[in-house]
């Protein structure tokens, strides 16, 4: 019996996708994993600039170090800028994370199923 695709992905059973399509599948993660750090930059650029009351250049740069990994360059000086602050580096560590399965899930994929191709028929 046949299963349905789940998701984007073609099935074990199917062959390996032509490399032209899969260069397009890996193309939208990359542009859907951008586009989710950029709207999260800019959530974080918003909260620094209303919360801390930082220009927006320092902003940007508070959520880019914090977003990377880096750590802040203003500390936060009121209860609703610690909170944020603290929120906005939880929420940061998770964003990285899910962005870099969108964008590398493709390539883990097709790496999975080539193994799972050259297996051949008899398993």
């Amino acid at each position: 019996m046949h299963r349905p695709l789940i998701g984007p992905f073609e099935h074990v059973s199917q062959p390996l996708l032509h490399r032209q399509r899969f260069l397009r599948r890996v193309l939208r993660g990359a542009v859907l994993g951008g586009a989710f750090i950029a709207l999260s930059l800019l959530a974080g650029m918003a909260g620094y600039h209303w919360l801390l009351r930082l220009s927006w250049v320092d902003a940007f740069e508070n959520a880019a170090m914090i977003l990377s990994g880096m750590g802040p360059i203003a500390a936060p000086a009121g209860t609703a800028a610690k909170i944020f602050a603290g929120c906005y580096a939880l929420y940061s560590g998770f964003a990285v994370i899910f962005c870099s399965g969108v964008v590398f899930a493709p390539v883990l994929h097709r790496f999975l199923h080539r193994l799972h191709v050259e297996e051949g028929p008899g398993r």
